[in-house]
């Protein structure tokens, strides 16, 4: 059955967003003999592999135990029916991290929450309360079980839009001493990343934005600002972040986002949006009856106790925040409104900046892998017209991921993204440039934009993923 979700990482009984489910490429090492011909593989009604020797003779094989950091993204998934066990990126761990914070004195651990906004839109929707007042009644949920405080993603989402903008402007300058530096492909979106960096590799990566995702934005500023600021050590925070999909979880576990020194991850956890409501269950309460808590504004972007959030897609409006400002910067034009014009799909759209008939600026929204396999494919031809495209996994984008509350059977799955959608959208809008907290940021924690440690610190890197090489995976 079709999945609209991403499925990279499979904890449920979703579907591959490349193919249909099949088996993990990791391998298990099988101990050759000498004298032995080639022999045949077995998979037995329950799941179990046996070699088969020419003779007959049976030998059961062990079966592959990966973690997160061990998968490859590739065209094989983790479903519900492989014995693979996933112990540090569930909402078991951070209770037992909790659980443990309450049981010993000595060894405690500030657990902070950041939540994505999109997260908040889908928790709001399955409770019918506007995204605000859902997170400021998470915020009292979160902090009943022990949490320390709740973040919102909206604000380290500011950083990546800033950041994004500039790196666009560098990008365009050079375009004609560097022919890989256009398109500018958007890097917030994980499961665009796996498939990036395995299938397409060397060609594609020079294209992709290395910003960082408001996600590891989060968790640079938790372990990083936020820490100094506590007088903690990185490794006494214990950071979890609320994510709409199932791949932040694979980001997160990446090894350019492990801090070596500190030996601990920037963010230690990520729970999906569906994780929080399956919390809420198993504790037997519903968001309705808690009473709202007043929000951490140390790491969030609040006016009072309303959340603000930016304009665009519901994804991150990466394309609108880049495109009005590069529009300005390169040419001097304000663009109050931005016209999409839709082409094959929904999930495909087109905006562009003209003066006296010329195409100054071409941007497009590329959602889902069908139109993400046409997008490379124009790539590799040479007939992209695209200075910058806010590439999404999921159709529908963020807003639509694998991770978010699923509709209850008597909902209809399209009015409820609707549902989503509006809530997301019916927050307040902040301009990234009018944000005084993050610019305050950028002088007194980065020492001014464009300085060494904002490149470090704001920024990463991709790299080129085999599936197999020599019969061994590569890791990230």
């Amino acid at each position: 059955m079709a999945s609209h979700f991403s499925g990279v990482l499979q904890l449920t009984d979703l579907d591959d967003f490349i193919t249909p489910s099949q088996e993990c490429v990791k391998p298990v090492k099988v101990e050759k003999k000498k004298g032995k011909s080639v022999a045949k593989i077995q998979i037995e009604d329950d799941g179990s592999y046996f070699q088969v020797n020419q003779d007959g003779g049976k030998q059961k094989l062990e079966k592959a135990k990966i973690t997160l950091s061990d998968c490859l993204a590739c065209s094989g998934c983790i479903t519900s029916a492989e014995s693979v066990l996933i112990t540090q990126q569930s909402h078991e761990e951070l209770l037992k991290v909790l659980h443990n914070n309450k049981a010993s004195d000595t060894e405690q651990k500030v657990v902070v929450v950041s939540v994505s906004p999109q997260s908040r839109a889908s928790i709001a929707a399955h409770f019918d309360l506007s995204s605000s007042e859902a997170g400021r009644r998470l915020t009292s949920f979160f902090k009943g079980l022990g949490v320390h405080y709740v973040f919102e993603t909206s604000f380290s989402r500011t950083f990546s839009l800033l950041e994004s903008q500039r790196e666009f402007v560098e990008r365009f300058q050079r375009k004609e001493q560097d022919s890989k530096v256009l398109p500018m492909l958007t890097s917030a979106c994980p499961g665009w990343i796996c498939y990036a960096e395995k299938t397409h590799g060397e060609f594609i990566l020079p294209y992709v934005s290395t910003t960082r995702s408001p996600q590891q934005m989060m968790g640079s500023l938790v372990k990083g600002y936020f820490a100094e600021q506590q007088g903690l050590s990185p490794q006494q925070i214990y950071h979890v972040a609320v994510m709409p999909c199932f791949d932040k979880k694979l980001e997160a576990s990446r090894s350019d986002f492990y801090l070596s020194e500190a030996e601990t991850r920037e963010v230690d956890c990520v729970i999906t949006s569906g994780e929080v409501q399956k919390m809420l269950e198993e504790k037997n309460v519903s968001l309705n009856d808690v009473e709202p808590a007043p929000l951490d504004t140390v790491l969030s972007s609040v006016s009072g106790d309303e959340f603000l959030n930016h304009s665009g897609s519901g994804s991150g409006g990466y394309l609108h925040h880049v495109f009005t400002y590069a529009a300005k910067q390169l040419f001097g034009e304000e663009v109050k409104e931005l016209t999409y014009k839709t082409l094959k799909n929904k999930d495909f759209q087109e905006v562009t900046l003209e003066r006296d008939g010329v195409v100054l600026l071409c941007f497009a929204s590329t959602y889902g892998f069908r139109n993400i396999q046409n997008l490379v494919q124009k790539l590799k031809r040479g007939k992209s017209p695209y200075h910058f495209v806010e590439v999404m996994a999921c159709p529908s984008g963020c807003l639509n991921g694998g991770g978010q509350v699923k509709p209850s059977p008597a909902q209809n799955p399209k009015e409820l993204l609707q549902k989503v959608e509006e809530l997301y959208k019916a927050e307040r809008l902040l301009s990234p440039e009018e944000d005084t907290h993050v610019a305050e940021l950028y002088q007194s924690w980065l020492h001014g934009v464009g300085e060494e440690k904002a490149k470090e610190l704001l920024h990463t890197h991709y790299h080129t993923v085999q599936k197999m090489t020599n019969g061994l995976a590569m890791k990230w």
